[in-house]
């Protein structure tokens, strides 16, 4: 069993008032380890997920074994939306001179902060592989058109 092989996520935030990084194992949905370095985390979770398999075998049941990351992406999604829904996007996106494709890109990566626009996710933590000073409109919950955002966004990444 190579506990390397399974899909470990670290990421930095505050909890029970104490800031510290989180590891948490795709595969074993209940290991959650922390520690004050996302090295020292990420060795936790590696011995947490050892120290199952060997649980697990004593039982007689079964490790699960890793995901395989999905690499046959093509990039193409087929989206069914409500007509009123589509003629609002379609004309929104003619209204900023940009196509209705690049309109729901924009609006995804900032929907799931995929995008340097974004610092914090939904759950407040912050991303250890991002510059951690951003100043920009959409953390101040301001709306801006895409066309502004794209000036901005090419702003941030400079």
């Amino acid at each position: 069993m190579n506990a390397y092989a399974y899909n470990i996520t670290v990421r930095q935030g505050t909890f029970e008032g104490e800031e510290c990084f989180e590891a948490r194992v795709k595969e074993l949905p209940d290991i959650a380890e922390y520690g004050d370095s996302h090295v020292e985390a990420y060795e936790l979770a590696l011995d947490s997920i050892e120290t199952t398999a060997a649980v697990l075998n004593e039982k007689g049941r079964k490790m699960p074994l890793p995901c395989e990351p999905e690499e046959n992406f093509s990039g193409r999604v087929t989206l069914r939306l409500p007509k009123t829904l589509h003629r609002a996007l379609a004309t929104k996106a003619e209204g900023e001179g940009v196509s209705l494709n690049q309109l729901l890109v924009a609006a995804l990566a900032t929907f799931r902060g995929f995008d340097a626009v974004l610092m914090h996710d939904r759950d407040n933590w912050i991303n250890i592989c991002e510059p951690q000073s951003h100043d920009h409109k959409t953390m101040a919950g301001e709306v801006i058109y895409i066309n502004q955002y794209r000036e901005s966004a090419a702003q941030w990444s400079s």
